[in-house]
């Protein structure tokens, strides 16, 4: 109990590469110099909760419905073709009748800046914000009273409007036309020739009427529910950003460490930072570092009353002691810029402090042992027994 009680008194002394895990729980955090966070046990609810939060575009826009009729915009070019029921009516001289089809075509034109177009004897039609067939409509009803028996078909000839930007790393980056059957995100990037880089280093940023979301690329294959219906004039934005984390303290080896994946358990980075070292860290005190939105923390059952700003520092501890905590290292996503850090063994601790003492008793002995040296050579030269011989305890036998 002393010599334990010496060397947690001479931790603050020895060198270490990290705080004790006893630090680390007791929580420091009432230091006005330091940096208040929350300490939050791995367990079973906690992988449901993350689970809940993680980044989905499925989530993120709550509109995933395909999308609705095509509808005109400004600049779109439209063409207009009428029919009427017999020759001799408004637009079909009496003597077509040799006319393959009681027809007339309207030369093409776009939808002015007022949101119309211009129709012979109907005046100007609004198309903006309408489908073909609300166009139609409305010429067939403002030629109903001068034409016999009218019809019109309206197309699209040219789509400036309802457009879908794909821009970043892709073959192809440009502006797509919407299709009126609709398309995923996956189609639109197709269109664009595909990512120009490696799938588990690309993100996608999906951006939407001002709002804004981004998931690994590789979520959009694994995860179904992501690869949701894109709506025109929707931005996409695929980029080429390594996934990374931090391992240091008592593991196998300490760095910098990529994914080489589109996502990685707890476990999974543990193993690929070599593992915990056999002779220093204690599996009970393996922690994680990440800063979560208060949302999530309070959903983790934080007190985030004595913390300020959005984001709130949490540190994770999983406990390898624990057969089951491999089970929920393996649940445990890896997010990028995590960092792991394993504390080491209080044993070792302890036996940091007893060399250390050793060494201060050394130090401490080594002048005495040098001067007894010295006299006993000095004696020797001179041909004199010293005086004083300084001999150890003889061993008592039982």
């Amino acid at each position: 109990m002393v010599v334990a009680a010496l060397s947690c008194g001479g931790c603050t002394i020895m060198p270490t590469s990290g705080p004790q895990s006893m630090d680390i729980r007791m929580s420091q955090a009432g230091e006005p110099e330091s940096l208040p966070y929350a300490l939050v046990k791995l367990s079973p609810e906690v992988v449901r909760v993350l689970g809940q939060f993680t980044p989905r575009l499925s989530s993120a826009f709550a509109n995933r419905t395909p999308p609705k009729a095509f509808r005109f915009g400004i600049g779109d070019t439209v063409s207009v073709t009428i029919f009427e029921a017999a020759a001799g009516g408004l637009f079909i001289p009496v003597e077509a009748g040799v006319r393959p089809g009681n027809f007339v075509t309207i030369p093409n034109q776009a939808v002015d800046n007022n949101g119309n177009i211009s129709v012979p004897y109907a005046g100007a039609i609004r198309a903006k914000d309408k489908t073909p067939v609300e166009v139609q409509q409305a010429i067939v009803a403002a030629l109903s009273n001068r034409a016999i028996e009218p019809q019109a078909v309206v197309s699209l000839v040219d789509q400036r409007t309802s457009l879908i930007s794909v821009l970043g790393d892709v073959r192809s980056a440009g502006r797509f036309p919407a299709s009126a059957s609709g398309e995923r995100v996956l189609d639109v990037i197709t269109r664009a020739g595909g990512p120009s880089t490696q799938g588990y280093d690309t993100w996608v940023t999906l951006e939407r009427a001002g709002h804004r979301a981004s998931v690994p690329f590789g979520a959009l294959v694994y995860e179904p529910s992501n690869n949701i219906f894109v709506l025109p004039n929707d931005t996409i934005y695929l980029y080429s950003q390594p996934q990374t984390f931090v391992a240091f303290g008592a593991a196998g080896t300490q760095g910098q460490y990529k994914f080489d994946a589109w996502r990685i358990s707890f476990a999974e980075a543990v193993g690929k930072h070599g593992g915990l070292s056999d002779s220093l860290a204690d599996p009970a005190s393996v922690f994680l570092y990440r800063g979560e939105t208060r949302e999530v923390a309070e959903r983790l059952g934080v007190d985030c009353s004595k913390f300020q700003g959005p984001i709130i520092p949490i540190i994770y501890n999983v406990n390898f002691r624990d057969p089951s905590g491999y089970f929920l290292a393996q649940t445990f996503d890896i997010r990028n810029k995590d960092v792991i850090y394993t504390s080491n063994s209080a044993s070792v601790e302890t036996t940091k402090f007893l060399n250390f003492l050793r060494t201060i008793m050394a130090t401490a002995n080594d002048p005495i042992i040098y001067a007894t040296n010295a006299y006993a050579l000095k004696a020797a030269i001179r041909g004199v027994a010293p005086t004083t011989i300084i001999n150890p305890p003889t061993p008592v036998n039982p």
